[in-house]
């Protein structure tokens, strides 16, 4: 059985917070299907520790999980992560709908939301700078691999966002006094690149987002008259308008 030191522990363990995966550049992938999803991406693995190789001891002491799962790897976080200002130009291009996320907080939320990317078929999604950290082991696990298929950038969302309107595109958020989205237009045209963003969880976008969004939207309940749920979670309102706009752009 091959050995893990008590330094390798310790490091690993720190990587729960993000402060040392700030400082250290490494984050944590655990599972099978993570671990082989990470091992078929373009990241870096560091290192990859197995149950049967250094005990179920060791392995509790390492994992972030109530039941630790047969493998853990340590991974480097790509550098693109972070961009600047000279850099979104580059970040999309025409005919592209995109996330814009303002300030997710909640791990669980971030990592279903890049699922919901993954699945249609949206490569990047913009986070503002107080969106919770995607390295966080909990959205790690929660994205079930989508982590290693899109691109999440972290950016001054509003900058962004004037950049899009600039050049030639739209940029949709999401109301509770904002139009019907199944009766609005959502055809943006051929080269309209395209950006939906998604509010905080609790106080939904902010005031200085709000300035900048040109197409406002809202998800009708059904029936309209019936007097139900304040309103939907971020990650479900994302699928539904995400779902929608694909419907209507494919």
């Amino acid at each position: 059985m091959n050995t893990i030191s008590h330094n390798e522990i310790k490091k690993i363990r720190s990587l729960q917070q993000k402060k040392f995966r700030d400082e250290s550049g490494l984050f944590v992938v655990e599972g099978e299907k993570m671990v082989q999803e990470a091992l078929s991406s373009e990241y870096r693995i560091e290192a990859i520790y197995r149950r049967d190789e250094i005990g179920e001891d060791a392995m509790k002491r390492i994992s972030s999980m109530s039941t630790p799962s047969p493998v853990l790897a340590v991974l480097r976080k790509p550098e693109s992560i972070y961009a600047t200002e000279d850099k979104y130009s580059s970040l999309f291009g025409k005919n592209g709908l995109y996330l814009g996320l303002d300030a997710v907080r909640d791990p669980g939320n971030l990592g279903t939301i890049l699922r919901i990317a993954d699945w249609f078929g949206i490569d990047s999604v913009f986070a503002s700078s107080d969106t919770v950290d995607v390295f966080n082991p909990k959205t790690v696990q929660s994205t079930m691999g989508a982590i290693f298929r899109v691109r999440i950038h972290y950016v001054d969302l509003p900058l962004l966002s004037r950049h899009f309107l600039d050049t030639g595109g739209r940029v949709y958020g999401t109301f509770l006094d904002g139009e019907n989205m199944y009766s609005k237009d959502l055809s943006t045209g051929k080269d309209c690149h395209t950006m939906i963003v998604v509010g905080n969880e609790s106080e939904g976008i902010s005031e200085e987002m709000d300035r900048l969004v040109s197409d406002r939207l809202y998800i009708p309940p059904y029936p309209q008259d019936v007097t139900g749920s304040e309103s939907l979670n971020v990650a479900i309102a994302t699928a539904v308008t995400v779902s929608e706009f694909r419907r209507r752009l494919l």
